[in-house]
Parts: C-alpha cells; structure tokens; sequence
C-alpha cells in the first residue's frame, strides 16, 4: 500500500495501517515521505518518567482507563533504551497494559532510541506527529527511566509527570538524576505505603511544582492526577511551546552531528594537532547546515 492508503486505512481504524506508518516513520529514509503526507494537527502528549519499579507503567495503564472512559482515543509510546535496561521492562509494560490490548481506540507500541541520548528515540517527534493526525486525542510517553538521559522527555511532553516511590533518599536520589529539574508534576505512587508523607515532605523541600498522591494499583489518585495534568495544559503559553521545540531541534540536531561519518576525521585531525576543535566543530555544523534530515 502507498503512503496515502495506509493513512486512509489508518483513520478508518486499521492498527495494522497504524502500526506499518510508524514502521516508516522509524526509517530515515521514508520518514519525510510520511510526514509530507500529514496534515499539521496539536497534539497533547503527557509524559511519564521515574526511576525503575516506580510504578510507571501501572499509572500508564490506570490513566489509559480513565481517558478511555471520557472517551478519549489514547496512544502509548513505551520508550526502550536499547540497552541492557530493557530486556524486562517491555514485557512487564505489555502484562500491565494487557486489559487494553484488544481495545480498537488504544494504541500501544514500542520505541526504540537507537542509540539517541537523552532517554528519547529521535522518532519520537515524528511518531507524534503521525499519532495527532490520525486523530488520537492524547498519546502518552513513558520512559524506562534510569536516571539523567531521562529528562529529555521534557522536550516533547506537557506535562512531564514523574513518578516516584515513598522510602529514603528517593527525592534526593531524584534531584541527584536531574529527573526534579524537568517534572511538571511530581507523584508519589503506592502512597498507602510507610514513609509516603515523608517523601513528600521532601520532596516539597527540593521542588515547587505540585506533589500528588497516587497508589496506581488501586486507582486512588488517578482522578486527582487528571485534574492536575488537565490544569497545567490550560496553563500552557507560546513561551513554554517555543522552548520545548528549541529543546527538540537541539537533540535532534546534537543526535545527527554525533552520527556524522566525517566526525571521526576530524576528531583525528584535532587529535594530531593538524586541526583544532572550533574549526572543526564549525566544519562539522558547515557540513550538516542543508535543512533538515
């Protein structure tokens, strides 16, 4: 099928069309071709971020439920490391998401970064894109979330919801991996547990951005949470829209230089003194400056 049929097959409810588009979109070399084809359309991304064993992929699913039943058309994107990270998280991703699995207005796919720093695939933009077009009201990012690459989830999602686990040292540990510096809402998940109240009682000693109770197994929360998403996307401004798409032409463009093939050339050179590092740095953006990949 062309492009232009798997779009149409797509929107007239096909998650197999849905699923070969971000096939495409994944391929560099087909990528432009499927984006040509879209119309521009907002979207609403709602990231979900934390520290592995959080609790992340339970609230997924527990948020997925909960704009199904306003229904709301609802995209997940599971962000896999491509690392030794990843090997179980995916699987307990598909376990916990399995109440959804059969549900036509549910997407859930998997995305690998391919070596792209920062916590995020460089199609992730890209697949967005694809999602809002096809008329997915609300897609969700969730990253496995090990530590400071995660805050680039920052870049693409508004809110950017970080999960965290009542118990010592967890809102330190937080800060230390750089994950308080970018959350828009922080979240202390399976709060029934001991210590909840103090972590949130440190955490609002590192943070100033809202601080919610959450125990995701058993939906407590989960309303609360919404509400909270919903009030800061009503709070969005123009500023806050440009400096997330600056963040993302920047990674994007960082990811493109650090593949460059002339990269290990010209570190060569700079390494045997016939160059130094700003000619060679201003080489190398000369040499990627014809638009964009």
């Amino acid at each position: 099928m062309s492009v232009t049929e798997l779009i149409s097959s797509a929107r007239s409810g096909s998650q197999r069309a849905v699923g070969k588009l971000l096939s495409l979109v994944e391929d560099p070399e087909r990528r432009e071709e499927v984006l040509a084809a879209l119309d521009q359309v907002p979207a609403r991304v709602v990231g979900i971020t934390g520290p592995p064993g959080a609790g992340k992929s339970t609230t997924v699913a527990v948020l997925v439920g909960a704009y199904r039943a306003r229904g709301m058309r609802v995209a997940v994107l599971a962000v896999d490391p491509s690392s030794p990270y990843s090997g179980g998280a995916l699987l307990g991703d598909r376990i916990r998401m399995a109440e959804h699995i059969n549900d036509p207005d549910v997407l859930i796919r998997s995305v690998a970064t391919r070596g792209h720093l920062g916590g995020l695939a460089a199609v992730v933009p890209a697949a967005i894109r694809l999602l809002a077009a096809l008329a997915y009201d609300l897609i969700v990012i969730e990253t496995v979330g090990v530590g400071q690459s995660e805050i680039e989830i920052a870049a693409v999602a508004n809110p950017t919801v970080v999960i965290l686990n009542p118990g010592a040292g967890d809102a330190v540990q937080a800060a230390k991996a750089g994950l308080l510096e970018v959350a828009d809402l922080l979240v202390v998940n399976k709060a029934d547990r001991e210590g909840a109240e103090q972590t949130v009682r440190d955490l609002r000693q590192e943070s100033h951005v809202p601080i919610l109770t959450l125990v995701a197994s058993k939906g407590t929360g989960v309303p609360e949470l919404i509400d909270a998403i919903e009030a800061h996307q009503r709070a969005d401004t123009p500023e806050r829209r440009t400096a997330r798409a600056r963040a993302q032409i920047l990674s994007l463009a960082q990811s493109r230089l650090r593949t460059d093939p002339d990269l290990a050339l010209l570190a060569a050179a700079v390494a045997e003194g016939s160059d130094d590092p700003y000619s060679a740095a201003a080489k190398l953006i000369g040499r990627n400056g014809d638009g964009p990949a």
